[in-house]
């Protein structure tokens, strides 16, 4: 089946899960662009990340990301790959709702854990690998239920990304069949 939507595909899930990788393949084989809404809130900011929170806050990095996520989901479709924990803001998991096809990308904490020990480039999972563990089944415990909100679920596991990628194509193809 070939997919043609003229709805985002929005990747949301925990930082680690694949979103980013997968995205970038998965817009290739659908024919869409890629955009990634952790580089998007760089831009929109002028600093990176871990900046934006040291100099504004987490309440602060929230509403920009709402706002970029707003403006995101509000453009052509495209793969998105969503910041982290952008689908835990109301307006944003409402917006996608109306103009995106959402899918979870859900990972187990020891894949999560794998995916970011030793990774200082993520602003919530700053400091030593000590506690990672601990904060990842944390934010676990905290997201899920907002990401179960999503159209399709797809495991990620310790596989190649074209499988991942293949995978969530299956399911893009099962949920637009039913949708048909």
């Amino acid at each position: 089946m070939n997919i043609r939507t003229d709805k985002i595909i929005l990747l949301v899930g925990m930082m680690g899960s694949g979103k980013t990788s997968v995205g970038r393949r998965l817009a290739q084989k659908l024919s869409l662009p890629f955009v990634d809404g952790d580089r998007e809130i760089e831009k929109a900011a002028g600093l990176s990340l871990i900046d934006v929170l040291k100099c504004f806050g987490a309440e602060e990095y929230r509403a920009g990301e709402a706002r970029v996520m707003k403006r995101l989901l509000t453009s052509e479709p495209c793969v998105l790959a969503s910041g982290g924990g952008s689908f835990v803001c109301d307006q944003t998991r409402r917006l996608s709702k109306e103009k995106a096809v959402t899918v979870w990308l859900k990972a187990d904490v020891d894949i999560l854990y794998t995916r970011t020990a030793g990774r200082r480039h993520r602003p919530f999972l700053k400091g030593d690998d000590e506690g990672l563990r601990d904060k990842i089944e944390n934010y676990i415990n905290e997201e899920y239920p907002y990401y179960s909100e999503a159209d399709i679920v797809v495991e990620t596991r310790e596989e190649q990304v074209s499988e991942t990628v293949a995978r969530v194509m299956a399911a893009l193809e099962n949920f637009f069949a039913a949708r048909a």
